[in-house]
């Protein structure tokens, strides 16, 4: 059969993905009978389920025959040939079997993914038209936003109210009837009512332009006349110095010291002008004076000026400042500290001229950075003193204006905010710089109209008129009487360091005529030496020993008595009466504390002081301070009763006359002196 077979024609099969092609088709025989079929459409016939059984099922009878084979083949028997080839053959068409089924499964993988390919492609149409939704409805809400937020032009306009709308403009604009009810008409009638009251003012514009160019050329031709005007007056004021110069009206002179007077600071500014006001009209003799350099003064103001060609040398100074070496910490903080206490580059000069022609320099000072004032002092006499040894501080620059009012000293800045600018430059106290910039007292910032309030410090301090006006007087009588009550000491302390306590005609009956006691010494005292005094204590705690006052030491003798005074002298002398403490030498060391009646000595100096100031102003109350302490230590003295022990006369014979030589338990001396009888009694 097998040969039968092979003599048969069989049916030749051409396998097309698709359908059959013109190629093939001419190229067969015509005679051959073609058959065409497709595997494509066989897969949409086929079930996949059944398939999928069919491939297990030739799997299962594929592993059978080749256990038969192999069965076969280990026994090795002869007719086992043809049993093998049969199943070799059944494993053949088993095998084209599996080649069918994998064509038609790969053809199935085909197929889904070109279906998943077109399903994915539907998918990005459709996901394409709703982004061009979404694009097209978000464009149309910035619209709609866009033309929610639109504000028109007229939004802007400041229209008047509705009220005023209706009230002034015509009705051929406001037109009630009908914008009553509809607020897009009203809006339309107020914006033309606008219109129209614009229109009015423009043309009232026009009219002040008008009359505005009228009065510049009115001004122009006036500005010409006083531009020609100035030097006529200049040529008439030049002709008129001798006659100014004649009749001490230096007009000129005053005139160029106002224009200096412009490049002032404020507080020193206040200070010219009030003080060129009290001289003007109380002291005739004052007299105000501008120092320093106007130049510098101006550069203050001028704005830096830029400089390209600094800019464009830049590289250049960049290699030198390289070469040199950078200036050390210390010397970073003297250049702030200096910068910080620089002063302003004028400063104001007021001489006091008093009656014996003495004159009192100051010298006022601005310091920028700190937003103080400081002043310098010299003391110019009329004929040349003799300087005594301990009249060494009352007329020096750094005490003489010491405590011109309660405790200004002068040694503290009065602006708290200084603190704060020392703080940061390593500066301790301003006390350490007073010689060079001067004293901050506080009455001078007062002169300057300045305030410093503690309570509540203020960031910025400008200068106040009132406030220096209301100071002035005080303070140039106050430095008057300084300057003369020291002048009138220095004069003092020359007697007094001779031996001479100098009594004035004025003050003679003060005290009896013989007055045995004399002064041997005067000296100055330091402050250290007189708190070490045993006899100085109660002075001490009291307060009234400070290290801006002065203290001498005094020494009266009679006989073998000695008594020694020490003296504190208050700076506001004589208003502040001196203060004496005594120690008496005679039969032991006598003081107040172990002797009522050196107590009562000390009385008579200090506490009845009043009755030794003499005429005003009062000048001589130490001298007659000292005097009265002599005249006490002779009634001391004279007072006490005799030794019978010692021979001889008595060694203080009693000279003056007294009522009672003691009184009480205390055995109190009679210490008062009575004019004009002449005699002493108890107080």
């Amino acid at each position: 059969m097998s040969s039968d077979s092979s003599k048969k024609r069989k049916p030749k099969v051409i396998r097309t993905d698709g359908a059959p092609q013109e190629s093939k088709r001419s190229r067969a025989d015509p005679d051959q009978d073609v058959k065409y079929y497709s595997e494509e459409a066989e897969v949409e016939l086929r079930d996949p389920n059944k398939d999928y059984e069919l491939y297990k099922q030739t799997c299962q009878e594929l592993q059978r025959l080749m256990a038969e084979i192999q069965d076969l083949k280990s026994k090795g028997s002869k007719d086992s040939a043809v049993a093998i080839e049969e199943r070799r053959i059944q494993s053949c068409m088993h095998f084209m079997t599996l080649k069918k089924l994998n064509r038609l499964a790969h053809i199935r993988l085909k197929k889904g993914r070109d279906q998943t390919h077109e399903a994915k492609q539907k998918v990005d149409a459709y996901h394409l038209q709703l982004q061009n939704l979404l694009y097209e409805v978000m464009h149309l809400q910035k619209e709609i936003t866009k033309c929610l937020e639109f504000k028109s032009k007229h939004e802007e306009i400041d229209l008047v109210s509705v009220d005023e709308f209706y009230k002034e403009a015509p009705p051929e604009i406001s037109k009630p009837d009908i914008t009553l009810n509809e607020p897009h008409q009203q809006t339309l009638a107020r914006l033309d009512w606008e219109l129209e009251q614009r229109k009015r003012l423009a043309e009232k514009y026009k009219e002040c332009l008008a009359n505005k160019e009228k009065i510049l050329k009115e001004i122009e031709v006036k500005k010409e006349y006083l531009s020609s005007l100035q030097p006529r007056l200049n040529s008439i004021m030049q002709a008129s110095l001798p006659v100014q110069e004649y009749l001490f009206m230096p007009f000129d002179q005053a005139h160029k010291q106002y224009e200096t007077a412009r490049h002032l600071p404020p507080p020193l500014y206040v200070l010219f002008v009030q003080a060129n006001a009290y001289g003007q009209a109380c002291d005739k003799k004052l007299a105000v004076a501008i120092e320093g350099s106007v130049e510098e003064a101006k550069a203050l103001y001028k704005p830096p000026e830029d400089s390209q060609d600094d800019e464009s040398d830049s590289d250049a100074e960049e290699e030198q400042t390289t070469k040199r070496r950078r200036p050390t910490l210390g010397v970073q903080l003297d250049d702030k500290r200096k910068e910080m206490l620089k002063r302003h580059p004028l400063s104001v000069t007021i001489d006091l001229k008093c009656k014996d022609d003495s004159v009192l320099h100051l010298i006022f000072f601005y310091l920028m950075n700190l937003n103080v004032m400081t002043v310098k002092t010299k003391v110019t006499t009329a004929t040349e003193m003799t300087t005594p040894i301990s009249a060494g501080d009352l007329l020096s620059p750094g005490s003489l204006l010491n405590c011109l009012y309660p405790g200004d000293h002068g040694k503290r800045t009065p602006n708290p905010a200084n603190q704060f600018q020392f703080d940061k430059v390593g500066i301790l106290t301003l006390s350490d710089y007073v010689t060079d910039l001067g004293h901050p007292y506080v009455w001078v910032q007062k002169l300057g109209g300045l305030h410093f309030p503690k309570d509540q410090p203020q960031p910025t301090v400008t200068a106040d008129n009132s406030l220096s006006a209301s100071h002035m007087e005080m303070t140039m009588k106050l430095l008057k009487t300084r300057l003369q009550s020291r002048l009138a000491l220095h004069k003092q302390f020359a007697s007094l360091e001779h031996g001479i306590v100098p009594v004035s005609s004025e003050c003679q009956h003060l005290f009896p005529s013989k007055v045995v006691s004399r002064l041997v010494k005067w000296a100055a005292l330091p402050y250290e030496d007189y708190l070490e005094l045993s006899y100085t204590k109660d002075v001490v705690e009291a307060g009234l020993a400070e290290d801006t006052h002065l203290y001498y030491t005094a020494l009266v003798e009679r006989g073998t008595a000695k008594l020694q005074a020490a003296v504190v002298l208050n700076p506001g002398y004589s208003s502040m009466p001196p203060i004496f403490n005594l120690c008496l030498n005679w039969k032991g060391e006598k003081t107040n504390s172990n002797d009522d009646n050196i107590r009562a000595m000390e009385s008579e100096v200090n506490v009845c002081y009043k009755e030794l100031c003499g005429p005003k102003p009062g000048y001589q109350l130490l001298t007659n301070q000292l005097q009265r302490l002599c005249v006490v230590l002779d009634v001391y003295l004279e007072t006490e009763s005799h030794d019978t022990s010692v021979e001889g006369p008595k060694e203080f014979p009693q000279e003056k006359m007294c009522l009672r030589l003691v009184r009480g338990p205390n055995r109190m001396k009679p210490f008062k002196y009575n004019h004009p009888q002449g005699f002493f009694s108890h107080r």
